[in-house]
């Protein structure tokens, strides 16, 4: 096929709601990582929390956000793409600006019935209901508006779209932080999705169902969630691999509350930040290129186990251009294991349940959010004010991603025997 013939395919295979959704997708992720890029430096400095609460926080918010896509997926089966795309943007433009209001007169009365902390939980709920929401309409507004012949470029449209907007929003937040305080990037934020919300209402119409498709309801993926939970395999490999999460959050969490605290000068971690997601952008294709040969479980222990390294950068020097470096062996580290990962899920379930069980690959995700802020603050507090030793985080930190990627080869070797490791493994 010539050129001008796939260029005719791509430009005739995508309905609009294809790219309403994605680009719609790509200011969500752009909002969602800029508020991730501030939200610890704002617990800690403009709210007073001390670094463990701020990282129970961050760690909680993320675990909601990661986990809910499981059952979101079934809300926008029940309600179409369009009403669940719209009622997310709307609750997350509510919740972030709330995030940012803290402070505002007009909570004053809440602020006087119940403690910041428990305000705090309640509020970080609200805008922790739109990924959930968004994250599935757009995967299947991908599915069901690109044509069969150009799907795959569909999706990798996606990927590049979330990662454009993953790099964007902790650099728009580098620039509005510093100069006009971490509340206004919750703002813009705001103001970004509720924009998309208008989107949706005047631009988004309603992809066709695939032929033979059905929808799930709350209460078949309730029961999906068993099966997933009573399967002793499959829950082992989602725990173990629930640690490359847990060393990967800690660029929001450790990083941001330790260059506060330890780094002397007024230094721009949201910046820094941004590195990873740009160098994903610049190094994925070369790095699949170059990775396509190895097999797909070693390809993601390999991914693991750089990630875990690259914290080792900052504990020979804590600085911000070694942050820089960190981010840019860790974003390897990512871009190597990232799509085996779900490969490997889709053969890893039994066979005629590939679908229900990778709704499921998003609870690494939610696990690692939730332990990354459960000590992420914690470490940062005792061995770096306590034990007076803070370069020991980023030895931790660096142990658990090595560790991680030594379960991951002790997992594969003892599933192997049995003949149920999947093939490619």
């Amino acid at each position: 096929m010539s050129f001008s013939e796939r260029w005719q395919e791509i430009r005739t295979g995508f309905e609009r709601p294809f790219w309403v959704a994605n680009i719609t997708e790509l200011f969500e992720r752009l909002s969602y990582y800029g508020v991730q890029a501030v939200l610890a430096i704002y617990l800690y400095k403009s709210l007073n929390f001390t670094q463990a609460q701020a990282g129970d926080l961050i760690g909680y918010f993320g675990a909601v956000v990661w986990f809910l896509p499981i059952f979101g997926g079934a809300l926008a089966d029940l309600l179409g793409f369009k009403r669940s795309l719209a009622f997310a943007y709307l609750v997350l433009s509510i919740g972030y600006f709330l995030l940012g209001s803290l402070s505002a007169p007009f909570l004053a009365p809440l602020r006087s019935m119940m403690t910041l902390p428990h305000l705090l939980l309640i509020i970080l709920l609200i805008p922790a209901l739109g990924p959930a929401i968004v994250k599935p309409c757009v995967v299947g507004t991908t599915a069901r508006a690109s044509s069969e012949n150009v799907r795959s470029i569909g999706y990798s449209i996606y990927y590049t779209l979330v990662n454009v907007g993953g790099a964007l929003g902790p650099l728009l937040a580098s620039f509005i932080g510093p100069r006009y305080g971490e509340a206004n990037v919750f703002r813009v934020s705001s103001i970004f999705v509720f924009l998309m919300f208008l989107v949706v209402i005047f631009f988004f119409k309603e992809p066709g169902q695939a032929a033979g498709a059905t929808s799930a309801s709350l209460g078949a993926v309730a029961r999906n969630f068993l099966t997933v939970v009573t399967n002793p395999r499959i829950m082992t490999f989602l725990l173990i691999f629930s640690g490359f999460y847990i060393v990967f959050w800690q660029i929001y969490i450790a990083l941001p509350l330790f260059f506060s605290t330890f780094v002397p000068g007024n230094v721009n971690v949201a910046r820094i930040i941004s590195v990873e997601g740009f160098s994903v952008i610049a190094f994925q294709v070369a790095i699949t290129y170059i990775t396509r040969r190895l097999a797909t479980f070693p390809a993601m222990t390999l991914g693991i186990f750089i990630t875990g390294i690259s914290w080792l950068i900052l504990a020979a020097h804590t600085g911000p251009w070694t942050a820089v470096a960190m981010l840019i062996v860790l974003a390897f580290g990512e871009m190597i294991q990232a799509s085996r990962y779900y490969e490997y899920m889709s053969r890893l379930a039994p066979e005629g349940q590939q679908g229900t069980y990778m709704g499921f690959a998003f609870l690494p995700i939610a696990i690692g959010f939730l332990v990354a802020g459960i000590i992420g603050g914690r470490m940062v507090h005792y061995l770096g004010e306590s034990l007076q030793a803070p370069r020991a985080v980023w030895l931790v930190i660096a142990a658990i991603g090595i560790a991680t990627a030594g379960l991951m080869t002790v997992f594969n070797a003892l599933v192997k025997p049995g003949g149920t490791a999947p093939p490619g493994a």
